[in-house]
C-alpha cells in the first residue's frame, strides 16, 4: 500500500497480449484501465460466466456486520492472481490458502491493478464461512493520478464510475470494495471524490444488502497524500460517508484509543492496520503481529491484517501448513474467537482445504493428481489452535496427504491411546437451532486396528441447560457416563470397503447445537468381526494389543430428518457443447476442447453447490469392455471448459456426465445425471 512499488513494464519477450474474448482455460484477472471499466468490456469476456461466485454468504440471518470489534484480512499475496486465478483448479497442491475463517469477519483481495476482482474461489469459501469478501479499487503513481483526473472531472463521471464498480460486485457476487486513493489530488477534486465514495456506498447498499465500502487512510480532505495512521479530521469526512476506514499501519500506541474517540459509536468501523511483513508497523509484524493486536483489542476497535501471505512467501519453517497454523494460533491467542459459524441446516463438510494430492467421491479415489481449487474448500474445523494440551498423546490435523472420503480433505487423529481412556477434541463451534424434527447425523470413518472414532454433541436449551450427546458404535464403554445421553449409531452400506459410514438421529426440540467434538477411543469389538478382517488384522496381530491410535474423519452431515436431496431427472436439463475445437496427430489420436453449459429446461433456479464432470470414452469395438467414467474436474457454476482432452484413435464417441451434488454432500448417481454426447467419427 503506502510502501508499494510501481508495476514493471511489459518486455518485448513477453507472450502475446491476453485476449479475454477468445475461448481458453478460464481464469480470473483484474481490470487495468479506466476505459475497460467504463466500457463494461469485462461482461463480454469469455471468462465472465466462470468468474461468478456461486455461494451466497452464510450470514446467520443478518446481513450486517456484528456490533463488536472485527477482524479484516487483506490478501496481498505475491501480487495476486497466482494459483488462485485458475477458476476450475490448478495443479499446485502446495498453493496458498487460508483455512482460519473463524477468526475473520472481512476478507479483501488486493493487488496493484486498478480494479482487483476477487477470484471466485475466495468469495465462495469466504461466504461458506460467513465472511464478507471485497475487491480493491486503487490509484497510485502518475498513472493513478491520470485516472483520478478523468474519473473526478465531474460529479456525473464520479457517479458513473462508482456505478460501474457496484455493477461488477453485484454481478460477480462479492460484497464491496476497499478504496485506496494513493495519490495527491487538487483540492478542487475532493468534492467529486466524496461524491464517488458516497455514491458507491449507496449504490452498493441498494444492490447488495450488507455490502461494504472501506476507505483506506491515504489522501486527505485537502488533497495531500498524507497517511494519518489514525482517524482524525483529515480523513473522517470520507469515513462518514462509507462503512469503515482501514488505518495505515505505522500508528503509535495511543492511536487506536484516539481513533475510537473520534469515531464515537462507530468505533468498530475503525480497522487499525498491521503489516505482517513488518514495514514500520507497530510491534514489528511477522511473529509479533499479536503485539499490535493486543493494543487494538485493549482499546476495543477493529483490526486490519495486511499480507498474512508473509508466512507463505517467506517460506517460514518447518513447512507452510505448520507455520500457518502457528501464526494464526498467535492471532487467536491475542484476539480470541469472536464469532461462530452461522447455523443453517443442512450442515455438511468434507474438511477440504481447497488443495491436495488426490480427489475422492463417496470413499473412492477418482483422481490421484495434485490440485488446488479454493471453491472446493469445505467448512473448516475451528478447533483451538492454542491447544491447552499440546503434549496430548493424540495429534489432530487436517492432512491433505491422508485418505479422503470426499474431495481431498479429512481430520486425522494419530498417536497413542490406552484402552481405558478416551480423547475428546472440539472441532466445530456454532449456533444451530434445532426445531421439532429430529436431526440426522451421517459421518464417515477410516481407522486402523481397534481405533474407534465417535462424535459428541453439545446442546444448550433456552434456559441455558447443557446436554451432551455421545454418538458411538458401541453399546457400552467405560466413558459413557461422562455424557448426558448415548446414541448408538448404525452402519450404512457405503461404496468403499475402506470407509465405514455411521448414521444416527436424535430429537432435541428447542435446543441449540453449540459444539461438535470428536471422541477417540479403543474398540472392544472382537478381531473376528468381518469389517476388521478386511483390514488384515488377525487375532495374533501385534497391533491388537498396541496402544497405537489412528483414525480419519472423512466427512460429516447434519440435517433434519425431512431433508432429502432433490435431483432433477437427467431429461430435465439442457446440456450443450460450444466452441468445439478438434486437433489431430499423425497417429490418429485427437484432442478436444469445448465449453460445456447446462441449464434446467423449466428455468427454475435450483441451488447446487457443485457439479462434478466426468467423461466416458466409448470404443469402436462392439465387444469392448464398457468404459469407466473418468473424473476431469468440478464446476461451481453451470459451465465447464474442457481443455485439450486426449481422445484415443479407437474411440467412437465421448459422453460428458455432469454429476449434480446436493448441499448435504449427496451426489446424484452417474447413470441418472445429465450428460452431453459427442460423436468422434463425425463430430
Amino acid at each position: 500500500m503506502s510502501n508499494s512499488e510501481p508495476q514493471s513494464q511489459q518486455s518485448a519477450s513477453d507472450p502475446p497480449e491476453f485476449d479475454p474474448t477468445q475461448p481458453s482455460v478460464p481464469i480470473s484477472y483484474p481490470i487495468k484501465t479506466l476505459h475497460e471499466l467504463e466500457s463494461r468490456s469485462y461482461f463480454d469476456s469469455f471468462h465472465y460466466p466462470f468468474n461468478k461466485a456461486s455461494v451466497p454468504i452464510q450470514s446467520g440471518g443478518s446481513p450486517s456486520l456484528p456490533n463488536r470489534r472485527r477482524m479484516l484480512v487483506c490478501h496481498d499475496m505475491a501480487g495476486g492472481y497466482t494459483d488462485d486465478k485458475w477458476i476450475q483448479g490448478g495443479t499446485n497442491a502446495d498453493a496458498y490458502a487460508i483455512w482460519h475463517w473463524h477468526l475473520i469477519d472481512v476478507f479483501v483481495y488486493f493487488s496493484h491493478n486498478l480494479v482487483t476482482l476477487p477470484p471466485p474461489g475466495w468469495t465462495n469459501t469466504g461466504h461458506r464461512h460467513g465472511v464478507k469478501v471485497l475487491g480493491t479499487f486503487i490509484t497510485e503513481w502518475d498513472e493513478g493520478r491520470a485516472v483520478c483526473n478523468t474519473m473526478l472531472s465531474t460529479k456525473e463521471s464520479s457517479q458513473m464510475y462508482a456505478e460501474r464498480l457496484a455493477e461488477l460486485a453485484a454481478a460477480l457476487g462479492f460484497d464491496g470494495w476497499l478504496l485506496n486513493m494513493e495519490v495527491d489530488l487538487d483540492p478542487g477534486q475532493i468534492s467529486n471524490l466524496k461524491e464517488f465514495v458516497n455514491h458507491l456506498t449507496l449504490t452498493m447498499h441498494s444492490s447488495v444488502p450488507g455490502s461494504l465500502v472501506i476507505w483506506y487512510d491515504s489522501v486527505t480532505t485537502n488533497g495531500e497524500l498524507q497517511w494519518q495512521n489514525k482517524l482524525d479530521e483529515y480523513n473522517k469526512p470520507f469515513f462518514d460517508i462509507c462503512d469503515g476506514i482501514f488505518v495505515n499501519y505505522t500508528w503509535e500506541e495511543d492511536y487506536p484509543k484516539l481513533s475510537a474517540h473520534v469515531a464515537g459509536d462507530r468505533k468498530f468501523d475503525v480497522y487499525m492496520g498491521i503489516d505482517v511483513f513488518g514495514r514500520n508497523t507497530y510491534g514489528g509484524g511477522q511473529w509479533n503481529t499479536n503485539v499490535a493486536l493486543d493494543v487494538i483489542r485493549k482499546d476495543d476497535v477493529s483490526a486490519a491484517i495486511f499480507a498474512p501471505g508473509w508466512v507463505y512467501e517467506t517460506k517460514q519453517a518447518p513447512d507452510f501448513q505448520t507455520a500457518q497454523n502457528r501464526w494464526w494460533g498467535l492471532v487467536e491467542k491475542s484476539w480470541g474467537i469472536v464469532r461462530n459459524f452461522p447455523g443453517a441446516l443442512p450442515f455438511y463438510t468434507n474438511f477440504d482445504q481447497g488443495r491436495g494430492y488426490h480427489i475422492s467421491a463417496d470413499g473412492d479415489k477418482v483422481s490421484d493428481a495434485t490440485w488446488c481449487n479454493l471453491s472446493s474448500q469445505g467448512l473448516q474445523p475451528n478447533f483451538e489452535l492454542t491447544d491447552p494440551t499440546p503434549n496430548s498423546s493424540i495429534q489432530v490435523s487436517v492432512d491433505p496427504k491422508e485418505a479422503s472420503y470426499s474431495g481431498g480433505g479429512n481430520i486425522t487423529f494419530k498417536g497413542s491411546l490406552e484402552g481405558q481412556t478416551y480423547f475428546e477434541k472440539k472441532i466445530f463451534q456454532g449456533e444451530f437451532p434445532v426445531g421439532e424434527l429430529p436431526i440426522q447425523w451421517i459421518y464417515s470413518v477410516k481407522s486402523d486396528s481397534n481405533s474407534s472414532l465417535g462424535l459428541a454433541l453439545e446442546f444448550t436449551s433456552s434456559t441455558k441447560e447443557r446436554t451432551s450427546v455421545l454418538l458411538t458404535s458401541q453399546e457400552k464403554n467405560i466413558f459413557s457416563s461422562k455424557f448426558s445421553k448415548v446414541l448408538i449409531t448404525r452402519e450404512l452400506k457405503g461404496l468403499s470397503s475402506e470407509w465405514v459410514v455411521y448414521e444416527g438421529s436424535i430429537a432435541m426440540n428447542g435446543y441449540i447445537l453449540k459444539e461438535i467434538h470428536a471422541v477417540c477411543y479403543r474398540s472392544d469389538l472382537p478381531f473376528n468381526e468381518p469389517r476388521l478382517k478386511s483390514r488384515s488384522y488377525g487375532p495374533d496381530s501385534a497391533v491388537a494389543s498396541s496402544t497405537d491410535y489412528f483414525a480419519v474423519l472423512g466427512q460429516m452431515t447434519i440435517k433434519t430428518s425431512a431433508y432429502k436431496p432433490d435431483f432433477p431427472e437427467s431429461t430435465s436439463w439442457l446440456v450443450d457443447g460450444k466452441y468445439i475445437k478438434w486437433t489431430s496427430d499423425p497417429q490418429g489420436s485427437k484432442t478436444l476442447s469445448l465449453k460445456l453449459a447446462w441449464n434446467l429446461k423449466d428455468g427454475k433456479n435450483h441451488v447446487f453447490p457443485n457439479y462434478k464432470v466426468y467423461v466416458k470414452k466409448v470404443l469402436k469395438q462392439a465387444d469392448s469392455v464398457p468404459p469407466v467414467p473418468e473424473y476431469i474436474g468440478v464446476a461451481q457454476v453451470n459451465c465447464f471448459y474442457v481443455s485439450d482432452l486426449k481422445i484415443p484413435s479407437d474411440t467412437s464417441s465421448i459422453k460428458f456426465i455432469i454429476q449434480v451434488s446436493s448441499i448435504d454432500g449427496t451426489n446424484q448417481k452417474l447413470d441418472e445425471s445429465p450428460y452431453y454426447e459427442l460423436d468422434v467419427e463425425n463430430p
